[in-house]
């Protein structure tokens, strides 16, 4: 027998390379069967958590304020002279407001148009002059001792030559802090309403491991006030006469939901 017949005779069976390509697939192969087996564990591992969700109420003074104020005028012939009505009646308007300790930089135009208008007379339609409108917002501070001076701006302004009145909104200017305070606020509730649910349900909380907010109400819905004086007098409408506007107390209200571990 020659000497490589000898060799081959000796070698092992499992360095064959089809025994060993073998071997490997089953490898392979277990591996992916265990895998698979484990997915829903690997991808969808139990949280274990459980969410609760707090309110935080803060009550305050609104000591800010902005009331739109505006002027129309209606079926002027020429475009030009609509205009020019318009910038007469606003000029008288701004002038009136800034008396009321009013300045210039808090008073901001907010919309101005010119419009064709036209009547109808037996489905034909016909010219009937132009219509302009401006409006501007009046911004007033410190207004929590009084709304005084927010009553005396209408007035003055309606005085003058003010035919809308669009809105008013009433605010606080430290809206940030106040927004912190009721977070906290709703944090400690959720903490408590925690705390007695788990001792019902005979678990226990670790730590926390997430939280969410939700703005239930702040400052800035716009008050519900507003006035119209189409077809008033030259001056505006209202005269001598002065709105009641009381603010109130106000709130912010923010829930939080927080989310525990559980043990």
């Amino acid at each position: 027998m020659s000497d490589s017949n000898l060799v081959l005779a000796d070698k092992p069976l499992w360095r064959e390379p089809k025994i060993i390509l073998a071997f490997l697939g089953m490898i392979l192969l277990t591996g992916i069967v265990v895998v698979a087996l484990l997915r829903d564990r690997l991808v969808n591992v139990p949280q274990w958590q459980v969410n609760v969700t707090g309110q935080g109420k803060v009550a305050y003074q609104p000591d800010t304020a902005e009331v739109t104020i505006g002027v129309q005028v209606d079926r002027v012939y020429s475009a030009e002279l609509a205009i020019k009505q318009l910038n007469e009646k606003m000029e008288k308007i701004i002038t009136a407001v800034k008396t009321v300790d009013i300045s210039a930089e808090n008073i901001t135009t907010q919309n101005f148009s010119l419009n064709p208008q036209y009547d109808y007379r037996d489905g034909v339609q016909i010219p009937a002059g132009y219509s302009a409108n401006q409006q501007v917002v009046v911004k007033l501070k410190d207004i929590s001792t009084g709304n005084d001076k927010l009553t005396k701006v209408i007035a003055e302004a309606t005085k003058a030559g003010a035919n809308q009145i669009l809105g008013i909104n009433f605010s606080i200017s430290n809206v940030e802090e106040l927004k912190q305070q009721a977070r906290l606020k709703a944090i400690v509730d959720a903490k408590s309403k925690a705390g007695s649910l788990a001792e019902a349900a005979g678990v226990r909380l670790g730590k926390v491991v997430g939280w969410w907010e939700n703005i239930i109400q702040v400052p800035g819905v716009p008050g519900s006030y507003s006035y119209y004086g189409y077809g008033g007098s030259e001056k505006g409408g209202l005269g001598d006469a002065s709105p009641t506007l009381p603010t109130g107390s106000q709130e912010i209200i923010i829930e939080v939901s927080v989310s525990y571990k559980v043990k």
